[in-house]
């Protein structure tokens, strides 16, 4: 069982339809206690960072989130799941995120449109089974005013081009995470869910 995690993301219902598309056993996830025969989590995420920190720990999420990573167990984090990892985030005047990750989000220059939106290419920095079957370059969906600054370089999957490189994909052990919404982006978008399902049952 995927446990996909519920603390109100607005995109909950578009995932859940993605991973169902793919043959995924997915549940959601509104409680610690509910994921105790997961085999694997996954963090979606539109909004603010801000909120999505109070909501994730008001429901006693960010510390299930926290250890399930620690434990290496794998985890996949989309859009707000991939910023939250870090360790805090400039929007709304600062906010400290779950620090799984070092590194700080910040805002996309106010020279650019903002918020960066719509079909954007995805270009790997190593080989990694979360793209298998997908050629470098491949387009995907994004919606998003803030991106990620790792502090280590090592752990930044892919990256996109939007007047300058940003991180678009994570990956450390076995966590994943990407900037943009792979439940958004057609049929690659999916094969992405497919490749974490069967990364997974590996």
């Amino acid at each position: 069982m995927i446990a996909v995690m519920d603390y109100g993301a607005g995109n909950l219902r578009s995932v859940m339809s993605a991973l169902r598309n793919v043959g995924a056993d997915a549940t959601i996830v509104e409680s610690p206690r509910d994921i105790t025969h997961a085999r694997a989590m996954i963090l979606p995420g539109v909004g603010a960072a801000a909120d999505t920190m109070e909501n994730l720990r008001s429901r006693g999420l960010a510390d299930a989130v926290i250890e399930w990573i620690k434990a290496d167990r794998p985890f996949m984090g989309i859009c707000m799941g991939l910023q939250v990892l870090f360790t805090q985030s400039d929007e709304g005047g600062g906010q400290d995120c779950l620090g799984v990750l070092p590194g700080r989000v910040r805002k996309l220059p106010s020279t650019l449109k903002v918020p960066h939106m719509g079909w954007n290419q995805v270009h790997y920095k190593f080989e990694s089974p979360l793209f298998r079957g997908i050629p470098d370059g491949s387009n995907f969906y994004f919606v998003h005013s803030f991106v990620a600054q790792p502090d280590d370089p090592t752990t930044i999957l892919a990256e996109t081009d939007y007047a300058g490189r940003f991180c678009s994909a994570v990956q450390k052990g076995n966590l994943v995470a990407t900037q943009f919404h792979p439940e958004k982006s057609g049929a690659l978008g999916l094969q992405v869910y497919r490749n974490f399902l069967e990364y997974t049952q590996a």
